[in-house]
């Protein structure tokens, strides 16, 4: 019964967008979808399907070679967004160390995005440092920004710990909004440079490709390197039962600053690549709901599993940009996929089980 309310619910929800023709063509397709489903789930659902077996290094070996030649053959619009959804992949492999290993429900994610942009654009800009040099200190500034965060925010836990989390996002963007002397304000920052890599500059949207994607493989070896090591461990016995972690000898505390201050790293690295990138950056990138946008990445991918993460992100980044087609009804379709995601699939795309 709750399955046929669900889907009234979805024809409702269409109704101001799609009129009533449209709203009950969309229930009748959903109805007849899950028919066909529930049919062929009686129909074969003893029978046992043969597991092709997979081998993964070679799987990942040759995704890593598609990637790698993508820029080739793609136009640079399609280029273009490749080089953000790489973005994203490491903010959501940051978010991931906070919320998937650590278990802390981190709202505000996006100030460390905004703290490690702006941190760039004003040593490239006003300082005159390099790429380089400004990105060492700018990864530093971040992870300093978590780790102090962590002083009044580590002393709550579950609900408690998001709003001051969530409350912090604000102070920074707000700070960032009307600090105008440092920051200009609304009107933000710009002519970024673009980096350059031995003498060479990184100005075409492949050669910014490569880039972005030498670092999302970083990024990705690096987390899940830590994630089996003993660090990793003990973060994800934090995740299951902190108070049990505690009384079995584990530092909670210190666990959780590493945890947020690692994370933050990572949104610092991600906000640098963002500001050079596109030369220019300004308070409106880095709202509250752009760190629900990234959380949404590693819920739908599968918490704590980083092949998950880093599919959520490209299809959350993909997928508005594939329906831009019927931009009317692109948000209503994503929206209904992500509820019909919690529903069947609560695990996440890849969950942690089948990772492992």
């Amino acid at each position: 019964m709750k399955k046929f309310l669900f889907m009234f619910w979805c024809a409702v929800l269409a109704l101001p967008f799609m009129g009533v023709k449209g709203a009950a063509y969309l229930l009748g397709g959903i109805l007849v979808s899950y028919g066909l489903y529930f049919l062929l789930v009686n129909a074969f659902g003893r029978i046992k399907m043969p597991v092709i077996p997979l081998n993964t290094k070679l799987f990942t070996i040759a995704l890593i070679a598609v990637a790698l030649t993508l820029p080739l053959f793609m136009k640079d619009y399609y280029t273009d967004v490749a080089i953000l959804a790489g973005i994203y992949m490491i903010l959501a492999l940051g978010v991931n160390i906070i919320v998937g290993f650590s278990g802390l429900l981190h709202l505000g994610f996006a100030a460390f995005y905004g703290l490690g942009a702006y941190s760039n654009a004003l040593l490239t800009t006003s300082l005159g440092l390099g790429f380089w040099s400004a990105l060492a200190c700018t990864l530093v500034f971040t992870s300093a920004a978590g780790f102090l965060l962590a002083f009044p925010a580590l002393r709550l836990r579950g609900d408690y710990l998001a709003i001051v989390t969530l409350g912090f996002g604000e102070i920074i963007r707000l700070v960032l909004n009307n600090w105008d002397s440092l920051t200009h304000g609304p009107n933000g920052i710009s002519n970024i440079p673009s980096p350059f890599l031995a003498g060479f500059e990184l100005s075409s949207l492949t050669h910014y490709y490569y880039l972005v994607f030498c670092f999302v493989m970083i990024a990705a070896f690096i987390v899940k390197r830590v994630q089996h090591s003993r660090t990793g461990r003990a973060w994800l016995s934090i995740r299951e039962d902190e108070t049990a972690a505690e009384a079995m000898g584990i530092n909670t505390r210190k666990y959780k600053f590493m945890a947020l201050s690692f994370g933050a790293f990572w949104a610092g690295l991600a906000g640098a690549l963002f500001a050079s990138k596109m030369h220019f950056v300004s308070p409106e990138s880095f709202s509250f709901m752009e760190s629900v946008f990234i959380v949404c990445m590693i819920i739908l991918g599968g918490i704590g599993s980083i092949p998950g993460v880093i599919l959520g992100s490209l299809i959350l980044v993909l997928l508005p940009e594939m329906l831009r087609e019927v931009q009317l009804y692109r948000m209503l379709a994503l929206g209904i996929g992500l509820v019909l995601m919690m529903i069947f699939r609560p695990q996440g795309l890849i969950s942690k089980r089948v990772e492992s």
